[in-house]
């Protein structure tokens, strides 16, 4: 039956390719990246669809099947057990947290795979287990890009609502003169969200002054170290502020 739900998966993807989907990898991705060429909305359907059929399953065995669509290679079956692992996030127990790290490092091999694993599935689940960004820090001093991307990434819904700063300016400091421009948009990314400016309905309901004094201490740790700050990373970290921060920021 297991097999049949990944046969049945596999044969859906390969019914609704989408020719220009096919050849758009190129321009999402600077790495070679293995695609169906099916549409992002439309693979969360199909994944969805198919979850109906596994609901009942057991989480370990629901995660076998994740397993089984990650080692396929295909971004698109990498979706799907992104979806479906954060479909059981209520059942979270902290042994999860060593299946998800060996996603990362064994399968993450492109950015929209790692932002949609770790966006979800791990960032939720370091909300429940805090204790757990720890391990982010680890990740950190990784020698694999999506390690690295994945420490920070991970901590972008959590900054919004204003969790983990202390951690995630630490995360950026260690990350902080990393050559790869997908690592630097990353944690720059991750600062963005932890400066509470986006505006965002989870960010408005935090308390005024918590938003304000991590704005500044997002906007001082850019200004501390915007000599040595790649570029890439400082103009994502400053993208939401006011025009005023951020012409101070640009400045040489």
């Amino acid at each position: 039956m297991k097999h049949q739900i990944l046969t049945e998966i596999r044969q859906t993807l390969k019914d609704n390719v989408d020719a220009k989907t096919q050849t758009s990898g190129d321009r999402y991705f600077k790495e070679e990246v293995k695609l169906y060429g099916v549409k992002v909305p439309l693979v969360g359907q199909i994944g969805k669809l198919a979850f109906e059929k596994v609901r009942n399953y057991s989480k370990q065995e629901i995660f076998e099947l994740c397993e089984e669509l990650w080692k396929s290679g295909y971004t698109e079956e990498g979706f799907i057990a992104c979806n479906w692992s954060y479909y059981l996030h209520k059942q979270y127990e902290p042994a999860d947290f060593i299946v998800f790290e060996r996603w990362v490092h064994n399968y993450v091999t492109n950015w929209a795979t790692c932002d949609t694993l770790c966006n979800h599935t791990i960032g939720t689940f370091v909300e429940m287990y805090p204790d757990y960004v720890s391990e982010l820090k680890k990740w950190a001093h990784s020698d694999n890009r999506w390690v690295k991307r994945a420490a920070a990434v991970t901590l972008i819904v959590p900054a919004r609502k204003g969790l983990f700063f202390d951690d995630i300016l630490e995360i950026a400091n260690t990350l902080l003169m990393d050559g790869d421009d997908l690592v630097q948009k990353g944690y720059g990314w991750m600062l963005k969200a932890a400066s509470l400016s986006e505006r965002t309905a989870v960010s408005k309901k935090l308390n005024p002054e918590t938003k304000r004094e991590h704005l500044e201490a997002v906007f001082n740790f850019v200004m501390k170290h915007k000599a040595v700050m790649p570029r890439t990373a400082l103009r994502y970290a400053i993208e939401k502020m006011s025009p005023e921060m951020r012409a101070e920021a640009m400045k040489k």
